[in-house]
């Protein structure tokens, strides 16, 4: 990350998705659908005095039969900052530039004392606008439209200082109504979505001399833009993304993001933005049933189709873009890399200008690609979100130019049309979670009942069991007894029979001979009744035997009802693995969809990486057609030596890139180890203006040329040579990686040593200029200090130079700076740096200098070193507290104005100081 001399950090993909797109109803919700007055399709038109101009067409309307989408024009609202403390001052004899009617939602720009020229706005919004009315006008429409599944666009265009940053970005800790569009936003996001069912995430990025940059992941500082070649929708996948659950965490990473952008301070805003901030809100909101287009379109699916219908989702974006200010180099004061910077932003600036221009007049061709700025904003100006732009002014007259630049580029934006869309799709990843717990419960409910029917057939096989062995048992005792017992019933029969025919023997022995006829008829009849009876007695048996019989079949056939109770149970069994089956099948076929889906976004990615590899092949080998012109080394000398070439001028610097293209880079680096000092002083000239072109200087570093400059201030001799070489290695120092490998070769020691042996200013200027650039490092600071660089800054005040004291004074400030963002942060702890190696006593000194720059940065580095408390001490004994006291009263500069005073009303020590001297500040 690139750390300028003047400045430092501000302080502060759904898986397997099916798509579909549903137009927004013009008249579904009142709120969210565009409010504009009907303009004419020829632009804005400007009168004279009284007359009235606007520009557009009226948003939200749309042909009844048109299913692609809804048109939505880009309302824009112009804000009026009020006057600040210097313009209060040079601006006091002047009538503002601008007139404000707010209720005819128009403004008068004057053109002199008796004309004006009149332009009309969606809304116009004065001085006393609060912030709350900002958002409702400007932003809120805008998120209901997010909310209801729409992307969306905020953005903020005007000229440096007019309030862009506080519209969108403020954050209100101190004073709940100043919060801005960005915590408000989420604020209303949050009371809408559920974050059991909803997701919500955002992404924090800073576009930054045309490089994407993370401002939650600072290390991740060059991001890539991805466009998806079926769609065109732009993504930057290797940006971080955040889940947010609460508003406080939000507040957190906004302070975060702001403490990482870029911001320095000009002559028109002392933390002036050096970058594009993009905040990307995305919302993930599901949609039930009957609201949703998708829902709609199988109303006739079976029951078993319904239950296993995909949910819903709408996936909408909200994008809030802080654009950095638009400024005049002559008016800001930039110089150096920040220079660099405000050319980029005005690049950048200048192709959104040209997209919106090709836009608003039905263009054939829209410059996209000109830019980042422009390929992040694709979706935001002719693409399908509901845009909203607020252009910032202010009052004064001497900015009049940059005003009317301004009105007119929202007057243009109000004729840009988008077709917005409602994003829907088929969230097959929730499905497949909720087939997985449903499987999951009904494997758990058939291992239980399965578990059940187990036990409880145990149970009645072993009753079964228990029951037939009993009855078994029972059945043979029972057979037994009676066995037995007419058994012994039939031996008693027989025994008395036998008995009683001996008796009846000897009783009729006598009698046989005389009455044997009758006798024998008599035998006979007995042993007739004595047959009678026996057969009575079987006949009985028999009937008990049958009865036996009838009461074992009873038993057999409530066995076999057990056992076909048993069967049944099994089969039941058999229906619900069936089932199982089928639902198992079922998980299947959803498997195999997501597979092909997986697979078919593989191949797009393929498709991707292909096309990207053929566009890299495709332009190197552009870049090697190229023929380079390398001339000889006698040639080469003889242009360095020419007498034409001049230290400064357009000229100049023709006739060097002329000479780096004809010899190369490596040549010219060598003639500054030629032993002819005169082509040494040409030679470190020509590397010294390359390195002022930031496209030059990687080139240079990667050559060798850092070290063969660091060489020449370490073993030449000549005055010129050491100027110039360390003018060089201020150029490079500008960049972050330069600074630490000049640190790394012992730079800070050999910019010191110079500093001690130099005696010409312009010299001490440039070796200055170079320190002050590595102090605005970060990670430098204690091996800045180790090597003798603030002493070697210190030592340069005795030469009393204005430009000298000019650089010295910046490098202390960049040092203040970055000792109290490493003390908020709490990676430092103790005294300053300065305060041990003596400066505070300088700085104090030229605390109220004659010389503007010196006077600012002084200011700025006693306000930062009062920011540590563990300084105030030494700041109450060396009398800075009587400077701060001042600046906080005097100074004509406001932001410095309220640094100090806060610093003083926020230290115990100063207040405690203070209430002792009696001062009220």
């Amino acid at each position: 990350m690139a750390a300028s001399g003047g400045y430092n950090y501000r302080y502060g993909s759904q898986r397997g998705a099916l798509r579909v797109d549903r137009p927004l109803s013009v008249n579904s919700n009142p709120k969210s659908s565009v409010k504009s007055k009907s303009l004419p399709a020829s632009g804005p038109r400007r009168n004279s005095t009284g007359s009235t101009g606007g520009g557009g067409a009226t948003g939200a309307a749309a042909s009844k039969n048109d299913n692609t989408g809804v048109l939505g024009r880009v309302r824009v609202a112009l804000r009026l900052r009020p006057r600040n403390a210097e313009e209060m001052v040079a601006d006091a004899d002047f009538a503002d530039c601008v007139e404000l009617q707010p209720e005819l939602k128009r403004l008068k720009l004057r053109k002199n004392n008796w004309d004006t020229d009149t332009y009309e706005f969606d809304e116009v919004l004065t001085e006393f606008a609060s912030q709350k009315r900002v958002y409702e006008v400007v932003a809120k429409p805008v998120l209901e439209s997010v909310l209801e599944g729409y992307n969306g666009t905020v953005m903020a265009y005007g000229q440096t200082g007019t309030g862009k940053t506080y519209t969108l970005g403020q954050l209100g800790e101190e004073d709940t109504a100043a919060r801005g569009i960005m915590v408000r936003a989420m604020e209303d996001i949050l009371a809408d979505v559920s974050l059991e069912s909803d997701s919500l995430s955002v992404s924090y990025l800073q576009l930054y001399m045309e490089t994407i940059q993370d401002l939650l992941d600072p290390a991740n500082d060059n991001i890539s833009i991805v466009e998806d070649p079926k769609t065109g929708d732009v993504s930057v996948p290797g940006a971080s993304l955040v889940e947010i659950r609460d508003q406080q965490s939000f507040v957190e990473l906004l302070r975060l993001g702001e403490a990482h952008r870029f911001a320095t301070n000009t002559k028109l805003n002392t933390e002036s933005s050096r970058s594009h901030a993009i905040l990307m809100v995305n919302v993930k909101k599901s949609v039930k049933g009957k609201d949703s287009a998708l829902s709609s379109q199988n109303g006739n699916n079976s029951h078993m189709v319904k239950s296993l219908k995909a949910p819903v989702v709408r996936k909408s974006k909200l994008v809030v873009v802080d654009l950095a200010g638009s400024e005049r180099i002559d008016k800001s004061g930039s110089e150096g890399h920040t220079l660099e910077e405000a050319k980029s932003i005005n690049l950048s600036l200048s192709a959104l200008g040209k997209c919106i221009n090709a836009l608003a007049e039905n263009s054939s061709h829209v410059p996209v690609r000109d830019s980042k700025l422009t390929r992040l904003l694709r979706d935001s100006f002719g693409g399908t979100a509901r845009t909203s732009l607020v252009v910032t002014i202010g009052p004064s007259p001497r900015h009049r130019g940059e005003t009317a630049s301004t009105i007119m580029f929202g007057q243009r934006a109000m004729k840009v049309e988008n077709m917005l869309k409602l994003k829907e799709e088929f969230d097959y990843k929730s499905l497949a979670r909720r087939l997985d717990i449903q499987l999951d419960k009904i494997i758990a409910e058939h291992e239980r009942q399965q578990k059940v029917f187990e036990d409880e057939m145990e149970r009645i096989s072993i009753e079964a069991q228990n029951r037939i062995s009993e009855v078994e048992r029972n059945y043979t005792d029972v057979l037994e007894e009676e066995r037995l017992k007419y058994q012994k019933d039939y031996m008693e029969s027989i025994k008395k029979l036998e008995e009683q025919l001996v008796m009846t023997q000897r009783k009729h022995g006598s009698e046989k001979i005389t009455n044997g006829h009758e006798d024998d008829g008599f035998n006979v009849a007995s042993s007739k009744e004595s047959c009678r009876l026996h057969v009575e007695e079987i006949d009985d048996l028999t009937k008990l035997l049958q009865k036996e019989t009838m009461l074992r079949k009873a038993v057999e056939e409530e066995v076999h009802n057990l056992k076909s109770q048993l069967t049944q149970w099994k089969r039941s069994e058999a229906a619900g693995k069936s089932e199982i089956l089928k639902l198992r099948k079922m998980l299947e076929d959803e498997e195999h969809q997501k597979e092909k889906l997986e697979g078919e976004i593989a191949r797009l990615h393929s498709q991707l990486l292909q096309r990207s590899f053929e566009a890299d092949e495709t332009s190197q080998q552009l870049d090697r057609s190229g023929a380079e012109k390398i001339g000889a080394l006698e040639s080469l000398m003889t242009q360095v030596r020419k007498p034409q070439l001049k230290d400064s001028g357009n000229e100049e610097k023709a006739s060097i890139a002329k000479l780096f293209e004809q010899v190369g880079l490596q040549k010219i680096l060598s003639l500054l180890e030629a032993e002819d000092n005169d082509v040494r002083i040409h030679a470190v000239k020509v590397v010294a203006n390359l390195a002022a072109e930031e496209a030059n200087q990687e080139k240079i570093v990667e050559a060798g040329g850092l070290t063969s400059l660091l060489m020449l201030l370490k073993n030449s001799e000549d005055e010129t040579i050491h100027r110039v070489a360390a003018g060089a290695i201020a150029n490079l120092a500008m960049n972050e990686i330069n600074q630490e490998l000049i640190m790394t070769q012992g730079g800070i020691s050999l910019l010191s040593m110079t500093a001690a042996n130099g005696e010409d200013p312009q010299t001490l200027r440039m070796v200055a200029g170079a320190i002050a650039n590595l102090c605005g490092n970060d990670k430098l600071q204690n091996k800045i200090r180790g090597e003798g660089g603030i002493k070697a800054l210190l030592g340069m005040v005795s030469c009393g130079h204005p430009d000298v004291l000019a650089q010295v004074a910046r490098g202390i400030a960049n040092f203040a700076k970055c000792e109290s963002r490493a003390s908020t942060q709490g990676t430092k702890t103790g005294k300053s740096l300065l305060i041990e190696d003596g400066a505070l006593a300088w700085i104090v000194q030229n605390a109220n200098n004659e010389a503007a720059p010196i006077k600012r940065h002084i200011e700025l580095a006693l306000c930062h070193l009062a920011q540590h408390e563990v300084n105030a001490k030494d700041m109450i004994t060396s009398g800075a507290l009587w400077e701060l006291v001042r600046i906080s009263q005097d100074c004509s500069r406001e932001d410095i104005r309220t640094l100090a005073y806060r610093t003083l009303t926020s230290s115990p020590t100063f207040q405690a100081e203070l209430r002792r001297l009696r001062i009220d500040n």
